[in-house]
């Protein structure tokens, strides 16, 4: 197979470790900067040209597409999908999965666990936004952040009230969670490929730190899960409709919660904390998957 990677970065571990997988088993493996593709929107043959040329054939597309230009990534990705390319998680679910409050509206709709959270508009509301969430301590979010950055915890309601008054001020969107504090500052990481959680790893704060991100300080170790918090994490992939993500979860007195789903999971800290080969099973997904695609011959030029 010739595979395409959208990466803004050949350098970086999880591109680098893709490519490697790739041609470990066969494939050839190419490198595309995501916003060097640009496109001819044409009806009868939507093509990709980047750095000068008509892009070749990929038989598949793995989207390694960063937080700060999903809006073009997307866009990128829909026309690979246009041009009957496969890609192993589509635009749709990606621009899903970016939209933090969407996201946690979809699962909730499939019922999964969600530490309970606001969204409010009016900074009127803010006093019962906070006793929606049973009260500070309470952690609030910023929509668009990402590793963590724009997370706050606010110890009392004062702190809380102020926080969200200044955020709203700057009109940033933002949403209010209850803090699970029998957490301890910890997370677990699922990695789904397929319908499988092929990985997990607990990812433990720094001293003095509430967020867990590896790229805060946090600390990763493997970790064996239960069938319950499994079950979720493959149902909050499907719901999400990603093929590959990372699902983040807290371990609550009631049961595992969803945190987040991340559509272009980093590979790093769950290989090095695992030893596991999880490009490298990202890959057999993609042969196993765009197989049935590649019977059909793609359209002839001209």
């Amino acid at each position: 197979m010739h595979i395409g990677i959208l990466s803004r970065n050949s350098r970086l571990y999880s591109t680098r470790r893709l490519i490697e997988a790739a041609e470990a088993r066969g494939h050839t493996a190419r490198v595309v900067d995501t916003l060097r593709c640009y496109m001819n929107i044409a009806s009868h043959r939507p093509s990709i040209h980047y750095k000068g040329a008509e892009i070749e054939h990929f038989d598949a597309v793995v989207p390694r597409i960063g937080a700060s230009v999903t809006f073009y990534g997307c866009a990128v990705l829909r026309q690979f999908e246009m041009m009957g390319t496969y890609v192993v998680n589509d635009s749709v679910a990606i621009s899903r999965s970016r939209d933090k409050l969407r996201s946690l509206q979809l699962l909730s709709r499939k019922g999964l666990g969600l530490p309970v959270t606001g969204f409010a508009h009016s900074p009127d509301d803010i006093p019962d936004l906070i006793t929606m969430v049973k009260g500070a301590p309470l952690v609030i979010k910023l929509l668009e952040g990402t590793q963590g950055i724009g997370v706050v915890l606010a110890e009392t309601n004062q702190a809380a009230e102020s926080v969200i008054q200044a955020f709203m001020g700057m009109k940033a969107n933002i949403m209010v969670q209850e803090y699970i504090k029998e957490a301890r500052g910890a997370d677990i990481r699922c990695l789904v490929v397929g319908d499988k959680v092929v990985a997990s790893m607990k990812r433990q704060a720094a001293d003095g730190e509430f967020r867990s991100n590896l790229h805060r300080g946090g600390t990763a170790s493997e970790i064996r899960i239960t069938p319950e918090e499994r079950s979720t994490a493959i149902r909050a992939a499907k719901a999400m409709g990603l093929a590959v993500a990372g699902v983040d979860l807290l371990r609550a007195n009631h049961g595992p919660v969803i945190m987040e789903v991340n559509s272009s999971p980093g590979l790093q800290g769950i290989e090095t904390a695992t030893g596991k080969d999880i490009a490298g099973m990202i890959i057999d997904h993609i042969a196993k998957s765009a197989a049935p695609a590649r019977k059909i011959p793609p359209k002839p030029k001209g």
